[in-house]
């Protein structure tokens, strides 16, 4: 079957990079829409992405109306999308994205060019390894990540080890605390360098269910061992260093966007998100190329994805009919705030009715109170309290940026609330 990508005569209309749950529901919806030639082209042996690790609940709550397990989420989504004739191809990689759709694979068989009139990113993220992170200690043997400890104890039916640690507080922290529960497999601790955890409550609470401690405002310093994890040193919130016995670290969290081949190709990249730049329908700098999920920023559930992705499919179904809208000119949109994360789509085509993405999503490093603003040429556009932790999503409604003009840029910054002592004294 793979061979019928390299085939001139089978005209391929789109073809999606990834086979998660953004690019499986984007596809789906493209058929639904009436796209006559839809691949999905998959590095993996099977489509499904990372829920396929995830021997877990919940997912498929608002895809499918009942709690899943990740394994059988992800059939699911396989099963809908080859149901409405989406072709999937696994063992497939995409060495290379150039101008105009064309890619060139490497598949089991040899390797090829193939085109497609459009083509969608929904390669997703991963976890930032050790050796990014900069942590220091001994090269030892037990430190993984989440989706390589879900590999190996779902996947491979392995325990790696019996008494880990885990860094991070992340939703992803608390997935490998439900994979370790799965293997029965007790955390020596759960390790967060800020002063609360990153998930909403009541998700921390799991910790304490599981009878695992969730030291917040504990710095990990180094790994210590021989051959294998012994130990993990670490700096607590009132400035105690100790050493928390173990026999492996599980590095949760961190995520950044599967973005290699926008950044090696020919694609504008954001700084900030580590994705393509796209603007409110998803689209590249290179308008044959639409990019969804979470290869946009780090990091959305599943269920967001899938959402994200189903309403890309829609926008480039539209565009194959030159029915989507093609703005003469665009805004640039930027955070003008270091406490500001990221800011998604980056730029704004200018149209007196505007359509694709209903919100801005932001997020910020730390925790911040105050105004978070959105001026464009010097002037105020929009302004909203905002009183929020590290990491969790902030939406702004697009509709709510009317007074755009041409050449100007939109900048998001965060201005302090106004204490009563700060403000004059009337005058006299």
């Amino acid at each position: 079957m793979t061979s019928a990508l390299f085939d001139a005569n089978l005209p391929i209309d789109v073809a999606v990079i990834g086979g998660g749950p953004s690019g499986l529901a984007a596809a789906t919806a493209l058929k639904a829409a009436g796209v006559a030639r839809v691949v999905v082209l998959e590095r993996e042996a099977e489509a499904g992405g990372i829920p396929r690790h995830c021997g877990h609940h919940p997912f498929g709550m608002r895809e499918f109306n009942r709690v899943l397990k990740g394994p059988d989420y992800a059939a699911r989504l396989v099963d809908r999308a080859r149901k409405a004739g989406v072709e999937i191809h696994t063992l497939c990689t995409v060495v290379e994205a150039l101008p105009h759709g064309r890619l060139s694979l490497s598949v089991p068989g040899g390797t090829g060019l193939m085109a497609a009139k459009r083509v969608i990113y929904a390669t997703g993220s991963r976890e930032t390894p050790r050796s990014a992170r900069l942590i220091s200690g001994a090269r030892v043997g037990g430190v993984l990540n989440t989706g390589s400890l879900q590999a190996m104890v779902y996947l491979k039916g392995l325990r790696p080890f019996e008494r880990p640690v885990i860094i991070g507080s992340e939703l992803v922290a608390f997935s490998a605390l439900m994979t370790c529960a799965h293997a029965s497999i007790r955390p020596a601790a759960m390790i967060e360098s800020a002063m609360r955890a990153t998930a909403r409550w009541p998700i921390p609470l799991f910790a304490r269910m599981q009878g695992v401690p969730l030291m917040t405002g504990t710095t990990l310093l180094s790994i210590e061992g021989g051959d294998k994890v012994e130990a993990v040193r670490v700096r607590t919130a009132n400035g105690e260093t100790l050493d928390i016995d173990c026999d492996g670290v599980v590095l949760t969290g961190v995520f950044t966007p599967e973005s290699a081949l926008a950044r090696c190709g020919h694609l504008a990249v954001d700084a900030a998100t580590g994705g393509p730049v796209v603007d409110q329908w998803g689209r590249c700098s290179d308008p044959a190329y639409f990019a969804t999920g979470n290869v946009l920023r780090p990091v959305e559930t599943a269920g967001w994805c899938w959402a994200e992705g189903r309403r890309a499919g829609n926008w480039v179904a539209k565009d194959l009919e030159n029915a989507l809208p093609r703005p003469a000119s665009t805004v640039p949109v930027i955070i003008g705030d270091r406490r500001l994360k990221y800011v998604v789509p980056q730029q704004l085509g200018l149209f007196p009715n505007r359509s694709g993405m209903d919100v801005f999503q932001l997020r910020v490093r730390e925790p911040v109170s105050g105004h978070l603003i959105a001026c464009c040429n010097g002037k105020q556009l929009f302004s909203q309290r905002m009183n929020s932790c590290a990491e969790r999503r902030i939406t702004v409604p697009i509709e709510k940026l009317r007074a755009l003009e041409p050449g100007g840029v939109v900048s998001f910054l965060i201005e302090p609330v106004e204490k009563p002592q700060d403000r004059a004294p009337p005058a006299l």
